[in-house]
């Protein structure tokens, strides 16, 4: 009777021919760590801005709130009082508007760095990637041919 060819060790045989390396994976995933890293620091760091801005904001606000709820001699120091904070209050706001602003600038700047850096990184190690796999490839079909004559 013929015997049935053993298929799975034939596809055993041919990957072993073309062996995987392991390194470029863990490479890319080494990379991958560090620009999460970096990224995570720098919205951990504009959060914690952002936190002191809007801390700031409040207390500065209750302090000007104080001056409002004071008694008053006249009933024209009421409005006056009201009106001052008012005016306080919008000129709080612009400042810390600003201060925003600038939070937000600097995480803008700070990602694109990091996505351009991160970009090259992972162009350079897919290069290498695949030049090595290139010539692994290229032993490997060498050997192949060299033993099939």
């Amino acid at each position: 009777m013929t015997k049935t060819p053993d298929f799975a060790k034939t596809m055993q045989d041919m990957m072993a021919s073309f062996p995987v390396d392991a390194s470029a994976f863990q490479n890319a995933f080494k990379t991958q760590a560090a620009f999460a890293e970096k990224f995570s620091k720098v919205a951990l760091e504009a959060a914690e801005k952002s936190t002191e801005i809007t801390s700031k904001w409040a207390k500065d606000s209750i302090a000007k709130l104080s001056d409002v709820s004071k008694a008053k001699a006249e009933p024209t120091d009421y409005s006056k009082s009201v009106t001052d904070f008012a005016s306080a209050a919008a000129e709080m706001a612009a400042e810390n508007m600003a201060a925003f602003a600038e939070v937000a600038k600097k995480v803008q700047m700070e990602t694109v760095e990091l996505m351009l850096a991160a970009g090259k990184d992972m162009s350079e190690d897919a290069t290498a990637a695949v030049k090595k796999a290139t010539a692994e490839v290229t032993t490997a079909a060498k050997k192949a041919a060299a033993a099939a004559k």
